[in-house]
């Protein structure tokens, strides 16, 4: 009798102390649990295992990978209800019975145990980061880490991320497309900075080059972007040369603390930042404000997390941590002003773009799932759904404010202290200095 969809809702509810809020269908052909809810599908037992060696988040991600677990139906809907029911159970389950002393967890276990199949459980899928060795944030470890994600294809990026080639928050407006609403975040970049012609920008962490491109072809500005990826240095050079602006943009493949020859006039850090990691953060701040003039605008566009009442509790996502961004740290928005601060800039504009970047990862998953064949064909199965998941849980957590994005706009003063800026500085009108 194929029965397993049942036992695992029963074994589940012992185990986490709640009903199982999805419906669940099994490598049998079973099904159990709310009808009309979303459909959790465990394509094979192997991912039992997998989460008996390694239980919650971690475990899920890998079997997910590995195409052993599905959703059908509403993948936000479905996300939403087991978040509440696993991923946010943190604290609650430390503190909960050992289920080694508890009969009844005990025997839920064994019976899992028994579902799961022959052990040992399976190695994980090949698109997980494997264990790094050495001090975090060396310029080696950080450049295998960029390369881990973004040296994924140009091909792919092109296909979820749409022709504007850019890999952060939009800035919409109502009824608004997604390129237009990315043109419109890099004009908001280039005004917030004031850029006119002939100004020199840094643009950090430049991507494919659509930073670069939007301010040299729409304020004259001379850039200089970098980038540890190398296959992104060579789509941004090709776009650049297409739009006849080689005399006035130069991508160099180099770590940013390498970069010596300022002074700019302006400097953009947009999606970047994350991957800095805390203990560098203070000298990533200290490296910018060399770099620019006094009186010069650093536009940093960062993730934030919320803050934590115990800072020495934060712990970096594990799903994100080995498939997605290996090393990178979120810091609360407070924080990333006060260590720019610290290092002699003065904060003159923080503005939260938080619910902007939810409706941007909605449409790139959107234009993943549009082109699914294609997305596979371009990398793997395994790594197309690593994206889509992120994806789809980023844009969750960005309307639960459980994270957000912020622009944060500083100065380095000029000598007597003055920031040069327009006493009413929000209307962002190109070319204004104060």
């Amino acid at each position: 009798m194929a029965d397993a969809a049942l036992r695992l809702t029963a074994l589940a509810q012992e185990l986490l102390g709640d009903p199982l809020p999805v419906r669940i269908r099994a490598w049998d052909g079973s099904e159990a649990g709310p009808p009309g809810a979303p459909v959790l599908v465990i394509r094979n037992r192997r991912a039992l295992r997998r989460l008996l060696w390694k239980p919650g988040e971690l475990g899920l991600a890998r079997a997910w990978v590995a195409g052993e677990l599905d959703i059908e139906g509403d993948l936000y809907a479905a996300l939403d209800l087991m978040a509440g029911l696993i991923w946010e159970r943190g604290g609650e389950a430390k503190d909960s019975v050992h289920p080694l002393r508890d009969p009844k967890l005990r025997a839920a276990a064994k019976g899992l145990l028994h579902l799961a199949g022959p052990w040992p459980p399976p190695p994980p899928p090949p698109e997980e980061v494997r264990r790094r060795s050495g001090t975090l944030h060396t310029k080696r470890r950080d450049k295998e880490a960029i390369s881990h994600h973004y040296d994924v294809g140009n091909d792919f990026y092109a296909l979820v991320l749409g022709p504007s080639m850019v890999y952060s928050c939009a800035y919409w407006e109502d009824g608004g497309n997604l390129e237009d609403a990315q043109r419109d975040k890099l004009d908001l970049v280039c005004r917030k900075l004031a850029l006119k012609e002939d100004d020199r920008l840094l643009d950090v962490g430049c991507g494919w080059g659509s930073m670069a491109i939007h301010a040299a072809r729409t304020y004259g500005a001379r850039v200089t972007g970098v980038t540890l990826s190398v296959e992104q240095a060579a789509f941004a050079r090709k776009r650049i040369a297409e739009e006849g602006l080689t005399d006035r943009i130069e991508i160099r493949v180099q770590d940013y603390r390498d970069v010596r020859d300022g002074p700019y006039d302006a400097i953009s850090s947009i999606g970047m930042a994350e991957h800095v990691g805390s203990v560098r953060y203070r000298e990533y701040a200290d490296d910018l404000y060399a770099l620019l003039k006094p009186g010069g605008r650093l536009l940093n566009h960062q993730i934030a997390r919320r803050p934590e009442k115990d800072e020495s509790a934060y712990h970096v996502d594990e799903f994100i941590d080995a498939y997605v961004f290996p090393d990178g740290e979120l810091a609360p928005v407070g924080r990333t002003v006060a260590t720019l601060e610290e290092a002699g800039f003065e904060a003159r504009d923080v503005e939260s773009l938080r619910e902007h970047y939810a409706l941007t990862l909605r449409r790139w998953v959107a234009n993943l799932e549009k082109e699914w064949p294609r997305a596979v064909k371009m990398t793997s199965p395994g790594r197309a759904r690593v994206w889509r998941l992120y994806m789809a849980a980023s844009a969750l957590s960005f309307e639960h404010n459980k994270i957000g994005v912020n622009q944060i706009l500083a100065v380095r003063p000029a000598d007597g202290g003055g920031a040069r800026m327009p006493l009413r500085a929000r209307d962002w009108k190109a070319g204004a200095t104060g």
